[in-house]
C-alpha cells in the first residue's frame, strides 16, 4: 500500500486495482470507439458508492473535492500501460505515460471526468484497438474509504466496473476490502454502528489485548507466586520436614531405650527380648503400646536379694590343731586367714 502525505497531516492510501496492491479499487471504464481517441473520459462514476465487479466499494461523498485535490497538487495525471506509474516506475523501470489529464472536471450526477491530452504513441495504440478498457489508481481515505483524488490511470484489457467505459483490472476474488457492515459483524457490533466507534472499538480490544499479554509476563504477586521463591520455600520446608524427623528420631529413641532400661530392672522383660521390644517401639504407636504392655504385665524375673550385699567375713575362729600347724610354721592367726583361707 502506498501512502502519500497531504498537508502534513492528512494521509491518503493509493487505491490501485491491481493483485500486486494489498488494497485497491476495482474499476475499469470501456474507451469509445471512434476515429479518435476520446478528448475526456470518466473517472468516477456517478453516485455515491463506487463498487467493482469483484466487491469492493468505496465512498464518492464530495465528487467536488476530487477536482479540488488534482487542482492543489498541480500535477497532470498520467495515463500510462497497465499502471506502470504504480509497478514499474518505483523499480525504476519505464513508465511512459500514453496520455496526461489536464484538466478535471465533475458533474451534477457525481461523476469526476478528465480532459486528455494524448501523446502519439498512446493515440496510436488507441486507434489500432490495442486496449479497450482504462483503470484509474485512486488516493482514499483507509479510515473512512472516501476517495480523495485520481493518483494516475492505467490502460488495461480486464474490465472491472460496469459504471465506467473500462479501463481497470479486476483484482482476484478475496482481495476486496473489507466493507462495513462485515467489519461490524466481525467484531459483534451492532448494524449502525459508526466507523470511527468501530476504530475505538479495535483500540480497545488492542488495549485489553496487551493488558493481558502483560498479566501473563507480570502476574500479581498476591495471587501468583515467583518460580524461583517458589522452589527456594519448598527447598526450605523439605529441608525442615527432614530436620524435624530427624529430631523427632532421636527423641524417640531415648524415649524407647528409657522405657526399655526400666521394664527390664523391673523384671517385665527378659535381657534376651530387648531388641525385640525396640523394634516394636520404634513402630507407629508401638511406644504407647509397650508401655500399657509393662503397665499390666507380672514380673518374669524375680529378684534374688544379693543386689548390693557385702560378702560376709569368716568369723570361724582356729581349732586346735589348726593352731598347731600355724605354731609350728610361725604363722599367726591372722596370716593363715589372709593366706589359708580361712
Amino acid at each position: 500500500m502506498k501512502v502519500l502525505i497531504i498537508d502534513g497531516d492528512h494521509a491518503l492510501a493509493i487505491a490501485l486495482n491491481s493483485a500486486v496492491e494489498e488494497s485497491g479499487i476495482a474499476l475499469c471504464f470501456e474507451l469509445a470507439a471512434g476515429a479518435e481517441p476520446p478528448a475526456e473520459i470518466m473517472l468516477v462514476p456517478p453516485g455515491s458508492m463506487v463498487k467493482g465487479r469483484d466487491g469492493r466499494a468505496w465512498n464518492n461523498r464530495n465528487p467536488a473535492a476530487l477536482v479540488d485535490f488534482y487542482r492543489q497538487r498541480g500535477l497532470k495525471v498520467p495515463l500510462d500501460i497497465e499502471h506502470a506509474t504504480e509497478l514499474r516506475a518505483p523499480k525504476g523501470e519505464s513508465a511512459p505515460a500514453m496520455a496526461w489529464v489536464t484538466n478535471m472536471k465533475d458533474k451534477p450526477d457525481g461523476s469526476v471526468w478528465g480532459v486528455l491530452d494524448w501523446t502519439p504513441k498512446g493515440r496510436e495504440m488507441v486507434l489500432n484497438r490495442e486496449y479497450s478498457y482504462y483503470s484509474p489508481a485512486y488516493f482514499y481515505n483507509p479510515k473512512t474509504m472516501d476517495l480523495a483524488g485520481v493518483k494516475s490511470i492505467g490502460l488495461t484489457n480486464s474490465p472491472n466496473i460496469p459504471e465506467l467505459p473500462a479501463l481497470n483490472h479486476e483484482e482476484e476474488k478475496g482481495a476486496s476490502p473489507m466493507t462495513l457492515e462485515e467489519l461490524l459483524q466481525a467484531l459483534g457490533l451492532p448494524a449502525g454502528t459508526t466507523f470511527a466507534a468501530a476504530l475505538n472499538h479495535i483500540a480497545q480490544m488492542k488495549t485489553s489485548l496487551a493488558t493481558a499479554l502483560n498479566h501473563a509476563n507480570n502476574p500479581p504477586l498476591d495471587k501468583f507466586v515467583p518460580k524461583a521463591d517458589y522452589d527456594l520455600a519448598l527447598n526450605r520446608a523439605v529441608t525442615a520436614e527432614s530436620t524435624l524427623t530427624t529430631l523427632k528420631t532421636e527423641q524417640l529413641d531415648v524415649a524407647i531405650n528409657t522405657e526399655i532400661d526400666a521394664a527390664l530392672k523391673a523384671g517385665k522383660i527378659t535381657p534376651s527380648t530387648k531388641d525385640y521390644h525396640i523394634a516394636n517401639c520404634r513402630q507407629e504407636g508401638g511406644l504407647e503400646r509397650f508401655k500399657a504392655f509393662v503397665a499390666t504385665a507380672p514380673a518374669v524375673v524375680q529378684d534374688s536379694t544379693l543386689d548390693g550385699k557385702k560378702v560376709p567375713e569368716s568369723g570361724v575362729a582356729l581349732n586346735a590343731e589348726e593352731q598347731q600347724i600355724a605354731d609350728m610354721f610361725g604363722n599367726s592367726p591372722e596370716d593363715l586367714k589372709k593366706y589359708g583361707g580361712v
